[in-house]
């Protein structure tokens, strides 16, 4: 039995989380496995001793992977194993990325691989709001250099109090969830979605979550310290520091001037910083082609590194010093905004939003419940109704490449998309709607094109959308030897790339709908935090103005070319007669109305959801379905069909499924003596429902009851007033009752006496 290490962290709703090393996968660099309730995760991570040449960045990548076995659970698909990841298995692994890279040194450049793996799970327990725990613990314990421990939890708000690491019960009762990764210090990531809460309620929430996170980030410290961790020793970089500062003393001024001449067009403004970059090395290849104590090439890769932080630096201190932005904007103004609705015609519904030069070109397509999408992960099972999909083309970056699947990028902007928008789709809506963002152009937050035109979309298509939803890239640049610092609103690609911080928010007139935080500066203050989101607020209902003088409310009416939905109720104990043996009589429906039909069972109730081209398709689905659900009422007359013919009467099928006896008896007014002759199977006939059968429930028919009476016609008597044939018919010569005395009759009433005496 192997000794592990573990430490036990308590959150303060009493539940605990133990990290564990030393038992599991110990020829990775580090391995650990988290632990809460029933639910654990293996991380590991292994890391290169020895950098590939003429890297230099930090080639880390993060796998977060879900083993249906962890429940119990066989895959689905014909393989009955795991494949690829999933959406919600890219979007973990996305989440942790984005809080463990920037804590990697600079300089350390050895390939790295991050592996999380759910390997117990329960329903209720949500294993992503830990994989940031595992991770960075599993770092931790490992000799990979790694500035700080970090975390994640999840916060989310039920009833007004601030939950950490929720079940998945609660979850559905939250107006409020917040994903939010950080270091003891330092707020890392934040992501997440809200029912239009303030910009305050959303600072209480990191707050809450950074208190529980600190907590954690203690114990992984505590565990390093107990296991005598030593990081390792590289050297991945060769740097020459003189060659660094002529580099910055020949361009950085004209690096300013460019940066001054607010150049609007992305390329050209491209151009511009590239030509001082080429003007400077070919100047030092000309000048030094005859030294042979320099490795030219070698030289020529720093140049360009160097290069790049100087040209970063003159458009920072540009922003800082003089308040100028690269294309002439003010911090806080948006760029230029047109749109366009009903383009793609079609669609369901489509719109086109440019804001400067970025572009998302938006349809919408309403759907039956035959194309809703079904989720069978390993901790949740149920159905998406509203689907949104990101694209992003290499042409839209003036990239020569053509598409290579979806990539983890796309999923995660178009995920942050469905975020800020679902919340705003109405719960009675009966399609399932597919929001689908081509990104044309892009230069800053085509994500937050996707919101604005998925918004005008879902409106042109006549979706009656609670509230319009906007969506805006800020940006943040600090200085950090003073207290300066500029908030950027709608960022451009450059500024996000030069920044401290950028971020992205989503909401109505009345709240944040979703946001998006990535923040890279240590010491952010909640004061410069909360100022960033009030301007984000400003340059949201800036932008949201210009999409409503575009589409100022939704479309009274769906266009021709969208299906019709109706739904009506039936019985629960009537859905397996609508349905049929083998869905016969649903398929047979379908096929002879052009129409689709759904039935779903919902609180001992079933909903029939009927859609088609057209209502006239509709109308006649919903007669036959009426019909067969109908319960016959007495007094009513039915056309119905001669099913059967029997010696006393035929049996009518009066309803779908629904067959009543006419008795001979009621088939006319005059005596009939056959009902074959009378009728036959298959012939259609008129009749009234005179009666039910209390005890059995039978149904009892009339064709004479729709017959004027015989003139003269005299009624019989019936049966119970009729005299008997014979006075004495029932009476014992000897008085007594012949029926009694037989031995078919009443025995308790007739006992022979026997004479023992």
């Amino acid at each position: 039995m192997v000794n592990a290490t573990v430490k036990t962290i308590e959150l303060a709703d009493g539940r605990t989380i133990t990290i564990e090393t030393g038992k599991l996968a110990k020829q990775a660099d580090g391995s650990v496995v988290v632990k809460m309730g029933e639910t654990m995760l293996l991380a590991t991570v292994v890391s290169a001793k020895e950098a590939k040449e003429d890297v230099d960045f930090m080639p880390v990548s993060v796998d977060y992977r879900e083993k249906f076995s962890a429940a119990g659970r066989f895959p689905g698909g014909f393989l009955k194993r795991e494949g690829r990841p999933s959406d919600d298995e890219i979007l973990v692994a996305r989440l942790v990325d984005r809080a463990l890279r920037p804590l990697f040194p600079d300089d350390y450049h050895a390939e790295t691989a991050v592996m999380i793996s759910l390997i117990s799970a329960n329903k209720e327990e949500m294993p992503d709001a830990l994989a940031g725990l595992a991770a960075s613990a599993a770092i931790s314990v490992s000799d990979v250099p790694f500035e700080t421990p970090i975390s994640e939890v999840r916060v989310a708000r039920v009833n007004g109090e601030f939950i950490v690491n929720p079940t998945r019960s609660q979850m559905e009762e939250a107006d409020l969830e917040i994903m939010v990764g950080a270091s003891f210090d330092n707020i890392m990531m934040v992501e997440g979605e809200m029912q239009e809460v303030s910009e305050e309620v959303m600072l209480e929430a990191i707050k809450t979550a950074h208190n529980e996170i600190k907590k954690q980030c203690k114990a992984q410290e505590e565990l390093a310290a107990e296991l005598g961790v030593v990081k390792r020793e590289y050297s991945h970089e060769n740097n020459d520091e003189e060659l660094r500062e002529k580099v910055k003393a020949e361009t950085y001024d004209a690096c300013y001037e460019v940066a001054k001449k607010q150049i609007a067009n992305k390329s050209e403004r491209l151009e511009a910083f590239e030509a001082i970059c080429d003007e400077f090395i070919e100047a030092y290849t000309e000048a030094n082609a005859e030294n042979e104590e320099i490795d030219l090439e070698q030289h020529i890769g720093l140049i360009k590194r160097y290069y790049h932080d100087v040209e970063k630096e003159a458009m920072r201190r540009m922003i800082l010093d003089d308040g100028i932005r690269l294309d002439g904007r003010a911090t806080n103004e948006i760029r230029p905004i047109w749109g366009e609705i009903d383009y793609l015609p079609g669609a369901h519904g489509s719109a086109i939003f440019t804001r400067g030069e970025t572009q998302s070109l938006t349809s919408v397509t309403l759907g039956t419940k035959m194309d809703i999408k079904k989720i069978d992960n390993v901790t949740f099972q149920g159905n998406e109704s509203f689907l949104l999909h990101y694209n992003f083309p290499p042409f839209c970056v003036g990239d020569p490449k053509t598409p290579r699947g979806t990539s983890r990028r796309e999923i995660g902007h178009g995920n942050l998309a469905l975020r800020g928008l679902k919340n705003m789709i109405p719960e009675d809506l009966p399609y399932v709607v597919r929001v689908v963002s081509d990104i044309l152009e892009s230069n800053g937050s085509s994500s937050m094109a996707t919101v604005c035109a998925g918004t005008m979309g879902l409106m042109d298509a006549g979706v009656k959308m609670k509230k319009p939803v906007s969506g805006i890239a800020m940006g943040l640049i600090t200085d950090k030897g003073s207290d300066k610092y500029a908030v950027l609103s709608d960022i451009l690609g450059d500024e996000d790339h030069l920044g401290d911080m950028d971020f992205k928010v989503t909401g109505t007139v009345d709240g944040i709908t979703a946001t998006q935080m990535d923040i890279k500066v240590d010491g952010l203050s909640y004061e410069v935090l909360a100022q960033a989101l009030q301007q984000a607020k400003e340059g949201r209902l800036h932008i949201l103005g210009k999409m409503l003088e575009v589409i100022p409310e939704p479309r009274a009416e769906y266009k021709p070319n969208v299906p019709r939905i109706e739904t009506i109720q039936i019985p629960k104990d009537m859905i397996g007669a609508v349905i049929g043996p083998g869905g016969k009589i649903i398929q047979a429906i379908q096929e002879e109305t052009e129409t689709v039909i759904v039935i779903e069972e919902k609180e001992d109730v079933g909903y029939v959801e009927i859609s088609g081209a057209g209502l006239e398709p509709i109308e006649a689905a919903k007669a036959r379905i009426k019909a067969i659900t109908a319960i016959p009422e007495v007094g009513e007359v039915y056309t119905g069909k001669v099913k059967s013919v029997v010696s006393f009467g035929a049996f009518i099928e009066i309803l779908p499924g629904k067959e009543a006896l006419l008795h001979v008896s009621e088939m006319d007014w005059n005596r009939v003596e056959s009902a074959e002759k009378f009728t036959k199977e298959g012939e259609m006939m008129e009749v009234k429902l005179i009666g039910v059968d209390e005890k059995t429930g039978k149904l009892k028919l009339s064709r004479k009851a729709l017959l004027p009476k015989p003139e003269g016609y005299v009624e019989r008597p019936p049966r119970g007033d009729r005299p008997p044939r014979r006075d004495n018919r029932n009476d014992d010569r000897r008085g007594g009752d012949r029926r009694n005395d037989r031995r078919g009759g009443d025995r308790r009433d007739f006992r022979p006496r026997r004479d023992n005496d």
